[in-house]
């Protein structure tokens, strides 16, 4: 199963992706993982949701080879309106959202943690966009949400990653934990939300994506529109298809 639900504590849902190897997610999967996420947030009994994956890291982004063996556009239309969904489905869960993150967040992974509202990230967490070198383009607004801007665009354009302890520098993630305290450590940040009144969380929740500088869906749907324009132009093909063949 791609997409779990836990309930491990009163008021507390833990959503996890778990799509070995690398947690790369195929169209449907980013749906599945919008439809959880938005689950949670509608459940009254719910007041703050974890993030979470299993496996070798948090999130890799689109399934390359899915797109690949489309001939069409199909499978990337799919890919741009599903990770739109489950980003927007983080940003606007009715309760804070806390992301645990471990190991490789890169492209959709970087979507995901951006939009949420609270970041836990081992020691061994990296994040960035190799957007340039898989023929796509996009997430640059939610990388934005957790460094500078002038970072922000020499990492995009470099496709170079940052460390959890760099971000925790940059006041973009709340606490770095060795690997094996990640979960105790989001849980623990999970239920001390969990504690305050539910009414109250998501009136907060509401208010505080009502005050943010940029509205990230439209951003971020802008940015796609490029994305397209390079499979148009036969550019992103190119360049994808160098994908796992690097020296």
């Amino acid at each position: 199963m791609t997409v779990s639900t836990t309930c491990p504590a009163d008021g507390v849902r833990v959503v996890t992706v778990d799509r070995p190897p690398v947690n790369a997610l195929p169209v449907q999967g980013w749906y599945d993982l919008a439809d959880a996420v938005r689950a949670a947030g509608r459940d009254p009994e719910v007041r703050c949701v974890v993030l979470a994956a299993a496996g070798r890291g948090f999130n890799a982004g689109v399934d390359i080879k899915e797109l690949q063996r489309d001939t069409g556009h199909e499978a990337l239309i799919g890919a741009n309106r599903g990770c739109a969904e489950a980003f927007a489905a983080v940003y606007t869960c009715e309760v804070p959202v806390v992301a645990a993150v471990h190991g490789f967040c890169l492209g959709g992974g970087v979507g995901l943690v951006g939009n949420a509202d609270a970041i836990v990230a081992s020691e061994d967490a990296v994040f960035g966009l190799p957007e340039l070198d898989r023929g796509a383009l996009g997430a640059a607004t939610h990388l934005a949400r957790l460094v500078p801007q002038h970072l922000m665009r020499t990492l995009y354009y470099t496709s170079r990653t940052v460390g959890a302890a760099e971000l925790l520098a940059h006041g973009s993630v709340w606490r770095v934990t060795p690997p094996n305290e990640l979960m105790d450590t989001a849980m623990e940040l999970a239920q001390e939300i969990a504690a305050k009144d539910g009414h109250l969380l998501r009136l907060a929740k509401a208010a505080l994506n009502g005050i943010d500088p940029v509205d990230v869906q439209r951003s971020y749907r802008f940015e796609q529109g490029f994305t397209f324009e390079a499979n148009l132009a036969g550019t992103a093909d190119r360049v994808r298809d160098t994908f796992g063949k690097e020296a």
